[in-house]
């Protein structure tokens, strides 16, 4: 009992402290990649923690499973290390009597990663879709940043406000360039606000402005002053969000048997299957010589975590251009994983004790 405490206690640190360490490395990534988007104009700026928030609960299995094969490679690598696994051999146990401790630590995050896998990524890429969706179907004024340039949605015009007021949808020092049959106007006024027409039109009124209209290469340019001019606010026409593999939800995927839908389902079976072979592959892939190089077992058993998923991968897209059937798919690689396993802990045991796998 003791023991037991003992190695779920250090399980849980040694997962815990990977997990903080990739999870913080994800938001960040995801959070430059979605600012750099918002600077560019490509999203809104009110979008970004929304999305930052879709996109961590769909990398989440994958982190999960990652925390987990390094929280049992780190905790039995210290052992080795310390040479606590010394003392463990020489009073007559196993390697594979770990296995009683890792499994009662793994199989409920394995649960969790099944869950967030098969439901809850699949529905944080469908509300990030739709998210998305919503912002884009946002007419020109609403989607412009203070300070910041806006191509319009049928790229037509190019709109630039300084400062936006709460109050009526205010705005200051306006800056927009139109392209009409050839000719080029650009319009500029100190201050203007939104206005709606009965018909439901949206128009943004311009006060105290000039506009500048010609030809460009030419001389022919015209410049007027006006107090007031009013530029109609191009609407998007809304369309339905487009359902893709990855957004289905499971029961979707399992009644429209195409193969693009069944490769999606492939991936989201495999992420727990996968994550449960690679914490008892972390048992064997733990061994350093504490004489030896510290860090070699580290590079090894990553470097098997990427060929374990690139693997996952190719079956995917196999299952996915119909060269390989579902059913083979889904268990192929990771049977095969634990036909190498059982063969791993015979070489290192000569014959495996079935009986003292869970005393």
């Amino acid at each position: 009992m003791i023991f037991q405490r003992a190695a779920q206690r250090e399980l849980t640190q040694n997962a815990v402290a990977v997990f903080v360490a990739l999870f913080a490395i994800l938001l960040t990534t995801q959070l430059i990649r979605l600012l750099g988007q918002a600077a560019g104009g490509k999203l809104a700026s009110e979008a970004v923690i929304a999305l930052l928030g879709f996109g961590a609960i769909n990398y989440l299995p994958i982190v999960l499973s990652l925390s987990l094969f390094m929280a049992v490679l780190l905790t039995l690598s210290r052992a080795y290390r310390d040479s606590e696994m010394v003392v463990w051999f020489s009073s007559g146990l196993p390697l594979t009597a770990w296995i009683n401790p890792v499994m009662r630590f793994a199989l409920p995050l394995v649960v969790g990663i099944a869950v967030l896998s098969l439901l809850l990524s699949p529905w944080a890429l469908s509300k990030s879709a739709e998210y998305r969706k919503r912002m884009d179907d946002r007419d020109d004024i609403s989607r412009v940043s203070p300070g910041a340039f806006q191509e319009s949605s049928l790229a037509d015009r190019v709109f630039f406000v300084e400062a936006v007021s709460g109050d009526e949808g205010r705005v200051r020092n306006i800056f927009i360039s139109t392209v009409q049959h050839g000719r080029q106007g650009v319009m500029l006024a100190a201050q203007g606000h939104t206005e709606a027409a009965p018909n439901g039109d949206r128009f943004l009124v311009l006060e105290n402005g000039r506009r500048y209209e010609g030809i460009p290469g030419t001389p022919e340019y015209r410049v007027m002053e006006f107090s007031k001019y009013a530029v109609r606010i191009e609407t998007k026409e809304s369309r339905g969000l487009v359902e893709t593999p990855k957004n289905r939800p499971v029961w979707g995927l399992l009644l429209d048997r195409t193969t693009a839908n069944l490769g999606e389902l492939l991936w989201r079976v495999g992420i727990p299957l996968a994550a449960l072979n690679l914490a008892l592959l972390a048992i064997l892939l733990s061994f350093v010589n504490p004489r030896g190089g510290r860090t070699n077992n580290l590079v090894f058993a990553l470097l098997t975590y990427m060929i374990y998923s690139n693997l996952i991968s190719v079956s995917q897209a196999w299952v996915t251009q119909g060269k390989m059937r579902f059913e083979v798919g889904v268990w192929a690689v990771h049977l095969a994983m634990f036909v190498i396993l059982l063969l791993l802990f015979s070489w290192r045991l000569a014959v495996i004790p079935w009986r003292r796998l869970w005393r």
